[in-house]
């Protein structure tokens, strides 16, 4: 299989236009830049889970082909708003020849996902129904949702769980979108072959409005989900203060609850300020925590095969 990073940033991207706090002002310098979070599986169908507003961009920098099927992962609009932008594959082809793309999200999702673009469905798309731990039919891909809590403005969110049907021993890819909690954690969770599980800050923050995870709050889930090869973090955002920051009481940023802090010198650990920290960062803090697997930070077009 092959998982393909086709954005790894926040809602706003990352970093947001027009600010000038430290994370932003960094990563304009060294020019990194992570569009709005969105990942293609590759195995015997290409499976897009989350079509955010930055899908022709990422479609058009990555060559991606038409999609078998997209899985849309709660009703948040950087998850969905780049549906419209499917009409590409449609308009390259002759009419008689087009067959509806399928998506997948919970009825509570497409409640909203109508309400925008109902027009596409039965013409660009197809809508498919998904339910919590009921697996998804109509597919060579085994995909299992699971529920997630992701706050009020977001009842329809699920992550997703893929496996291979066939392979002599399935791979499997857990995907966890956004979230701040999962009630009830099934067994699709435990032991994936690779998890993909957000990390919007680096600490966890003081208030969670957002209802987002941070790096901080992941590790127990790492730990406790022990994915056997690799887990992959996305959704990194430039939400957190970075101390001294002149920008810091700026409306996007929240001050963290407890940092994290390096048990040698019993200071807190700098705040990620670009990929290269992230990195850095992560290694030491998962070698001191005996996580025993790689935990990578992605970047956007980050290509990885197994």
């Amino acid at each position: 299989m092959e998982i393909r990073f086709l954005g790894t940033g926040s809602a706003w991207c990352t970093p947001e236009h027009s600010c000038h706090c430290a994370i932003c002002s960094e990563l304009n310098r060294l020019g990194e830049d992570r569009s709005r979070t969105s990942i293609l599986v590759s195995g015997t169908e290409r499976i897009l889970l989350d079509c955010g507003p930055d899908a022709r961009m990422q479609m058009k920098r990555n060559s991606v082909e038409r999609p078998d099927a997209i899985f849309i992962t709660h009703e948040h609009g950087d998850h969905y708003l780049g549906l419209d932008d499917l009409l590409v594959f449609q308009r390259s082809l002759p009419k008689r020849e087009w067959v509806p793309i399928p998506v997948y999200a919970t009825g509570q999702t497409w409640s909203a996902i109508e309400v925008r673009f109902g027009y596409l469905i039965g013409n660009l798309i197809e809508k498919r129904i998904v339910a919590p731990l009921k697996p998804v039919e109509g597919l060579k891909t085994n995909v299992i949702p699971f529920k997630t809590s992701h706050g009020p403005s977001a009842p329809g969110a699920v992550g997703y769980a893929l496996e291979d049907r066939s392979a002599e021993d399935p791979f499997r890819i857990v995907y966890t979108s956004d979230f701040a909690a999962i009630m009830h954690e099934p067994d699709v969770l435990i032991e994936p072959d690779v998890l993909i599980i957000q990390s919007h800050w680096f600490n966890e923050p003081a208030f969670n409005r957002p209802h987002h995870m941070s790096f901080q709050r992941a590790i127990p889930f790492i730990k406790r989900w022990r994915p056997k090869k690799v887990a992959y973090l996305v959704h990194i955002s430039a939400g957190e203060q970075v101390p001294g920051d002149p920008y810091n009481a700026i409306a996007k940023k929240v001050p963290p609850l407890a940092p994290m802090k390096d048990p040698e010198s019993g200071t807190p650990y700098p705040v990620p300020l670009c990929q290269t920290d992230w990195q850095r960062l992560v290694t030491k803090i998962c070698k001191d925590e005996e996580i025993p697997v790689p935990v990578i930070v992605p970047e956007d077009g980050t290509v990885v095969r197994f």
